[in-house]
């Protein structure tokens, strides 16, 4: 198969049809073959109803249905273990992203042997101040922190080898940093593309100002996982070792005055506290990463996300009507 495309959504009944039937032209016209993934985010509209639709007029068309909003990064993870093209295209319901942008997504993958070619928004139709400005502060910052040189991290319209979605886990908010993730798997050869950005026809976006938050502190969240979470001792172990270094010095200072020099009142000195409280937090980061250890090697990884129900053959079997469970973490 030459294609997966992998849509995420939740609450887009006025856009679906709209979008099914731009894919299906683009691969007609290309001669692709394909399947379309629907992952729905637990819509509480007709969204899913839509997608049941589609499996009687497109056998290509595949979904699966979310008992509750788990977010875009459960419907992208849950989506990737479905997919079998040789090439997966991931892109938003929202009709932003541009189907016409497949096949030259795809043959910039394949003809420079890339593991993963993001689509750059670089005209956009959002809100300046609500979007775009974040959007570069986040882009910059990711930039700096990874290295990966990529203008629009955050955009919904990706190719990838089939390969990379198999090897790569994303949850919480993690879609944001998926190039950050892949690279931190061994998928370095990363790029971009310029691709066209449309404006939202119908709905709200979904995204509220939380996400400002949220998308720093997962940025965080994966420089730190990225560095330290197959080895939470070098982190916890080596910081706990330096302060609790400080504390024992102060305190063998105090001890060489008061039994050395005839200082009396050592335990009256503030010093005398900071070497002490030094000394207990060294200790308590040293057997943070010590448990840290033990937690990492024990702990189970697989996360479970309750699927209500499915349409069209996922994987090569036929689980239409019935219960799937994903897995959640």
């Amino acid at each position: 198969m030459d294609i997966s495309v992998v849509v995420p959504l939740y609450n887009e009944e006025e856009s679906l049809p709209h979008l099914q039937e731009w894919i299906a032209r683009v691969m007609k016209e290309n001669g692709f073959s394909y399947e379309v993934v629907y992952v729905d985010d637990g819509s509480s509209d007709n969204s899913w109803s839509i997608v049941q639709g589609f499996s009687e007029k497109y056998p290509e068309v595949k979904g699966l249905r979310f008992r509750r909003n788990y977010g875009k990064s459960a419907a992208l993870n849950e989506g990737f273990k479905i997919c079998q093209g040789e090439v997966v295209i991931t892109m938003d319901a929202d009709l932003q992203d541009s189907p016409d942008e497949i096949p030259g997504l795809r043959k910039m993958l394949l003809d420079n042997n890339l593991d993963i070619v993001s689509g750059w928004k670089k005209k956009r139709y959002d809100s300046k101040l609500a979007k775009n400005l974040p959007s570069k502060l986040y882009n910059w910052t990711t930039r700096k922190l990874f290295g990966i040189k990529l203008h629009d991290m955050n955009c919904g319209l990706k190719a990838y080898r089939n390969e990379v979605v198999k090897n790569i886990e994303v949850y919480g908010e993690m879609h944001r940093y998926i190039p950050v993730i892949a690279k931190w798997a061994g998928f370095t050869k990363i790029d971009e593309k310029v691709v066209v950005h449309q404006k939202r026809k119908y709905g709200v976006t979904k995204f509220g100002m939380d996400r400002f938050i949220k998308g720093y502190l997962d940025l965080f969240t994966i420089n730190f996982v990225s560095r330290f979470a197959g080895r939470p001792m070098h982190f916890f172990g080596a910081l706990g070792s330096l302060i609790f270094f400080v504390g024992f010095v102060i305190a063998a200072y105090l001890a060489y005055t008061k039994f050395i020099l005839g200082i009396p009142h050592m335990t009256d000195r503030p010093l005398f506290y900071f070497g002490m409280l030094a000394m207990i937090i060294g200790t308590q980061l040293f057997l943070a990463g010590f448990l840290g250890e033990l937690i990492s090697r024990n702990n189970r990884t697989d996360r479970v996300y309750k699927i209500r129900e499915t349409v069209g053959s996922l994987n090569g079997t036929k689980k239409t009507g019935q219960e799937w469970n994903g897995v959640e973490k």
